[in-house]
């Protein structure tokens, strides 16, 4: 099993270095219609949706002052949605977000698709 797992990581490992994307760059090109450049919900589309989309930049702020990665990922995936997210949202889980990234959890390495993962890292940068 950890065999297969090591394999895991260094092809996951290699394919990331063919898909240099950033977070940033991935924000922009996946999110910042609705949501804006600066992530505060001022997207050219987002100013036409009949509910703003939120401000990404508070995101933990409005939870305590944590950033949870895990629901951030979750509500980017589509995977863990509650009933007052706008249909406008795409589930970028149906999408190619990339390679899988092995990734530490505890005792165990799950793995992430690149693209998700450098998203969520710049989400959690950009809080205040």
């Amino acid at each position: 099993m950890q065999k297969t797992l090591a394999i895991l990581a260094f092809t996951a490992l290699v394919a990331c270095v063919e898909d240099p994307v950033d977070g940033r760059q991935a924000f922009l090109e996946d999110c910042s219609g609705c949501h804006g450049t600066d992530a505060k919900g001022t997207g050219s589309f987002g100013r036409q949706l009949i509910k703003e989309p939120p401000d990404l930049t508070r995101l933990a702020f409005r939870n305590g002052g944590v950033f949870d990665r895990v629901a951030v990922m979750s509500v980017i995936d589509g995977l863990n949605r509650g009933a007052h997210f706008s249909g406008a949202m795409p589930e970028f889980g149906d999408t190619n977000m990339g390679p899988l990234v092995m990734q530490e959890e505890g005792d165990h390495a799950v793995p992430i698709p690149h693209r998700l993962l450098v998203l969520t890292d710049y989400l959690e940068s950009i809080q205040r």
